[in-house]
C-alpha cells in the first residue's frame, strides 16, 4: 500500500491554516528589524560583533555596513559568461563493480558584436582503489571512501577546475563571468564529520589551487566569479543584527540562547527571519545588499587567503545569494562587473541565470541515464568473462511479488 493521500491532505490544510494566519505578523517582524538595524550606530555594531565568534550562532562578518544597497552599472557590449555545473551516480552498493560516475556540464555564452553559444558535457568513470578512495599519503592505512556527501564535494571542486580550463580558453579581450550554481563554502567540511586528511586533500590540494588557477588569470584579464544560491534559507545577516542589537553579555546569550532562536528581547525579533525577507523589503530590482563575509567553521579554520564573501542580490523574480571569492570582493570594479552581469543572466533567463540553466541541461544525468548506466556496468564485466551479481533485495525491489 502506498501513501494514503486521504490522510495526508487533512494534516496539509492545518499547517497551511496556521502559517496563513502567522504571515501578516511576520512581515511586521522583518520591518521592525530593519528598522531597529537603521538606528544602531556605528560603534554599537562594532562592540556587538567583536566578539560574535563567542556567541551560539553564525553571524556573518560586516565588510562595510551593516545592511546597504548598491545600484548596478551599465553591462559592457561585448562579454561572456561561463557556466559548470554537475550530476553524478553515487557507488552502488547492489551492483558487483564499485563505481561512481561524475558528468559535468557547460557552456560559454558570448554576447555582443561577435555572440556565440557553446555547449559541452564529460562524464568521468572512478572505478579504480585510488578513485574511490581518499589516501592520507602521510598514512596510507588512513583512507576515506568516496561517497555520499564526500562524493558532492569533490564534484564541486571539479566543477571549478573545468570552469577555470573554460576560461581560459575564451578571447582574452572579452570580460567574463565565471558562474556556478550554488556555494563556494564546502559546507559539509565544517565540524568533526571528516578526520584532519579529508580536509587537507580536498581544501589545499582541491579547492584552494582551482580557485588560486581562475585568479591567476585575473592578472592579464577580467575575470568576475560568482556562485549564485538560489531561494536561500541563510540567517547570516539576520544574526549580524541579532547581534548587534543585544545588549546583554555573552554568558546570559551561551546559556539561554541557540542558533535559531534567541530567548530575551531585544534579541527575539529576528527569530525565525530570514536574510532574503530583510533584503526583499530594502533592495530594488538590480540592487545589491553590503558584502559580507561568511563565517562557518570550515571557513574561517581552513580557508585563509580564500575567505569566501557574499551579498544579496534582487534579481527581479527572488532575491539570490551571491558568493564571491575574497580577490573579487575586495576590488570594486571585479565586484560591479559580476553584479551587472548576473543581472543581464537573470533578465535573458526569465529571473534566473541562462547560463547556469544550460550548464544543468548538459550536466543533468536522469533516471533512464542511471538504467542504462548500471546496465553497461554490467554488460562491461560480462565481457571480460566476470559474472555479474546483486543483493537480493535489490532483485525484489525490482521484480515485486504482486
Amino acid at each position: 500500500m502506498g501513501l494514503d493521500f486521504d490522510q495526508a491532505i487533512p494534516q496539509l490544510d492545518t499547517v497551511a491554516r496556521d502559517i496563513s494566519g502567522s504571515i501578516a505578523n511576520h512581515q511586521i517582524k522583518v520591518d521592525s528589524l530593519l528598522k531597529s538595524a537603521a538606528l544602531l550606530t556605528e560603534s554599537q555594531i562594532t562592540e556587538n560583533l567583536l566578539n560574535v565568534k563567542d556567541r551560539p550562532f553564525m553571524a556573518a562578518i560586516v565588510y562595510d555596513t551593516l545592511v546597504g544597497k548598491y545600484l548596478p552599472q551599465p553591462p559592457p557590449t561585448d562579454w561572456s559568461v561561463v557556466s559548470v555545473d554537475g550530476s553524478h551516480i553515487d557507488i552502488d552498493r547492489h551492483l558487483p563493480l564499485p563505481c561512481y560516475l561524475i558528468n559535468l556540464g557547460g557552456c560559454v555564452l558570448t554576447y555582443g558584436e561577435s555572440s556565440d553559444a557553446q555547449f559541452f558535457s564529460e562524464p568521468t568513470l572512478g572505478g579504480t582503489q585510488t578513485d574511490i578512495y581518499l589516501r592520507d599519503p602521510n598514512s596510507p592505512n588512513q583512507e576515506e571512501l568516496i561517497t555520499g556527501p564526500l562524493l558532492g564535494i569533490i564534484r564541486a571542486i571539479q566543477e571549478l577546475k573545468m570552469l577555470t580550463k573554460v576560461v581560459e580558453k575564451c578571447p582574452p579581450e572579452l570580460p567574463v563571468l565565471a558562474l556556478v550554481d550554488g556555494t563556494l563554502v564546502l559546507w559539509g567540511l565544517s565540524g568533526q564529520g571528516y578526520r584532519p586528511f579529508v580536509r587537507r586533500e580536498l581544501l589545499q590540494n582541491g579547492l584552494f589551487p582551482a580557485l588560486q588557477a581562475l585568479r591567476d588569470l585575473t592578472e592579464t584579464r577580467t575575470i568576475t566569479l560568482a556562485a549564485y544560491v538560489s531561494l536561500p534559507r541563510t540567517t547570516e545577516v539576520t544574526n549580524a543584527i541579532r547581534a548587534s542589537l543585544c545588549p546583554h553579555p555573552i554568558s546570559l546569550c551561551q546559556g539561554n540562547c541557540n542558533h535559531n532562536r534567541a530567548n530575551q528581547s531585544p534579541c527575539d525579533i529576528s527569530n525565525n527571519v530570514l536574510d532574503r525577507e530583510l533584503f526583499a523589503k530594502s533592495l530594488g530590482k538590480g540592487e545589491r545588499s553590503s558584502i559580507y563575509r561568511t563565517d562557518p567553521q570550515a571557513a574561517q579554520e581552513y580557508y585563509g587567503d580564500h575567505q569566501v564573501y557574499f551579498y544579496y542580490l534582487n534579481a527581479g523574480e527572488e532575491i539570490a545569494r551571491i558568493e564571491v571569492p575574497a580577490w573579487v570582493a575586495e576590488d570594486e570594479r571585479l565586484l560591479s562587473l559580476g553584479q551587472s552581469l548576473i543581472m543581464e543572466q537573470c533578465k535573458k533567463g526569465n529571473g534566473y541565470p541562462v547560463a547556469i540553466s544550460e550548464a544543468h541541461e548538459q550536466a543533468v544525468i536522469n533516471g533512464s541515464d542511471r538504467y542504462l548506466f548500471r546496465e553497461m556496468v554490467n554488460q562491461a564485466l560480462e565481457r571480460q568473462g566476470i559474472n555479474t551479481y546483486t543483493s537480493q533485495k535489490d532483485r525484489s525491489k525490482r521484480m515485486p511479488w504482486l
